[in-house]
């Protein structure tokens, strides 16, 4: 396998410019993702928009920024996702085009950063991994649900994080003279990531993304680094512990969602990475609630992803110094980054599904990158004529990245394509049936909302949602028929 080399330290300088001048790709970046998305600005509400934006007191309080970030009334403790969110109400109020601008505009900055900390890192086909990124049919979960704003501002501060710590580490080890001293560079991605965790603390993987990429960079980690890096360790750890109990005690109410004990937990959690590698390569067949998994932790077979997935990292360690390395890095930021979301910490969304597009959307940088290199890689042994055809299939293939991504931007349209298109592809999930229920019946469709209704009780008796929402809706058609 041809090896991608890690940048030596005699030249952890940016890659010098050729071709087009900088400015020019990063307007055609901005443009081409924009573009992709142009669906999303004539979207409205889905799920829980309305409950965490347009219906949220907190919100539309005048007070609302001091309870934020000063009590534990929000579900969670983003208070500075909900004061944006507070300031756009008083901009665009009910007027979702507005929320979705913004959160269309936040990702091509996410994609620009990315592109910068690709080329910070020397990886090969920075511009077009970010592309990709981008158009990635994956990431319309976050940039067409506006409640999903959580991952597109939290990665905007999380990658400003993780450029300054680049330029602070760059700037300490060649121990040039430069007009900014290194360790403001270093406050400032400490104060970002602060601002990446109160957006949304997902991001909680940082330290270790930060060590991963000094030895992408030096081929080592010193101790020093270690050293650097605890202070953001301190700021995961405590932000993290936050978020367990906001969960815990204010969306579960104390109540454990996923009761089939630890062993299960770590089969299924052998699957997860697996899941999403495949989405990230064939996005197809998107969902936004994936089906349930039922996953038997009494046959051994249940952990045999796991352990392959653990066998792929101990091969690629032991090859780390020759065509192991490039795999070992990509795969580790894109494992390291799933951990929140691998099942071993409770949440509310695991009783429809443990798996979201949405919670990939910092690591399948990871996936998008390592093809991207290993194509330009493979590309630099080609003939001219070789490598035209390979650029021309690079091509198409973001082409239908964005097509992919243009359709699936207009099954966001509203809660009644978003939760009808799920049931294509998942026609057993509860919750999809109870929310296109809620749809119909809010569009005059009693008699079909009622039988989505009944429909989600057939799957899930306990339901409690789905029982309030029959007993309205019949109790409504009993009235009228009066």
């Amino acid at each position: 396998m041809t090896e991608i080399s890690p940048v030596s330290q005699a030249s952890a300088h940016e890659i010098p410019t050729t071709g087009r001048p900088l400015g020019l790709r990063a307007a055609l970046l901005v443009l081409l993702t924009v573009l992709a998305y142009i669906p999303v600005l004539g979207n409205g509400f889905i799920w829980d928009d309305d409950l965490l934006i347009t219906h949220n007191r907190m919100v539309q309080a005048p007070d609302g920024i001091h309870r934020f970030w000063l009590t534990t009334e929000a579900p969670d403790y983003y208070p500075l996702m909900g004061s944006v969110w507070w300031l756009e109400w008083r901009v665009w109020g009910n007027n979702a085009r507005g929320y979705h601008a913004v959160n269309v505009a936040l990702h091509a900055v996410n994609v620009l950063l990315i592109w910068m900390i690709l080329r910070k890192l020397k990886i090969p086909g920075a511009w077009l991994a970010a592309l990709a990124f981008g158009v990635h049919p994956v990431n319309v979960s976050t940039v067409a649900w506006i409640s999903e704003q959580k991952n597109t501002l939290s990665m905007l501060f999380y990658a400003v994080a993780i450029l300054l710590y680049l330029r602070f580490n760059e700037d300490v080890s060649t121990q040039a003279a430069t007009p900014v001293p290194p360790g403001i560079w270093y406050g400032l991605s400490l104060a970002a990531f602060v601002m990446a965790l109160l957006s949304k603390s997902a991001v909680v993987m940082l330290p270790v993304v930060l060590l991963g990429c000094v030895w992408w960079v030096y081929g080592r980690v010193r101790r020093r680094d270690f050293l650097r890096i605890c202070p953001f360790f301190a700021l995961s750890l405590v932000l993290g512990v936050v978020t367990v109990w906001f969960q815990y005690s204010r969306v579960l109410k104390w109540y454990a969602v996923r009761t089939d004990g630890f062993a299960s937990q770590l089969a299924s959690a052998g699957w997860a990475p697996w899941f999403y590698l495949y989405k990230a390569l064939l996005p197809l067949n998107l969902c936004m609630v994936y089906p349930m998994w039922n996953v038997d932790a009494t046959r051994w077979v249940s952990y045999v992803p796991g352990i392959a997935l653990l066998g792929c990292v101990a091969l690629f360690w032991w090859k780390r110094n020759s065509w192991g390395r490039a795999l070992l890095f990509g795969s580790g930021y894109f494992v390291a980054t799933l951990f929140p979301v691998l099942g071993f910490f409770d949440q509310g969304f695991y009783r429809y599904s443990l798996v979201a597009d949405h919670w990939q959307y910092y690591s399948i940088v990871g996936v998008i990158a390592l093809v991207v290199a290993g194509g330009e890689t493979i590309s630099q042994r080609l003939d001219r004529e070789q490598r035209r055809y390979l650029g021309v299939f690079a091509g198409v293939v973001v082409v239908i990245l964005g097509a992919l991504t243009w359709q699936r931007s207009e099954v966001f349209h509203n809660g009644t394509t978003l939760f009808t298109d799920n049931l294509v592809h998942n026609p057993r999930s509860w919750v999809a049936h109870n929310n296109l229920g809620m749809e119909l019946i809010k569009a005059g469709r009693k008699q079909e909302g009622i039988e989505h209704f009944r429909q989600a009780l057939k799957l899930n008796p306990d339901f409690s949602d789905a029982q309030n929402n029959l007993a309205r809706a019949l109790a409504d058609q009993s009235a009228a028929g009066k």
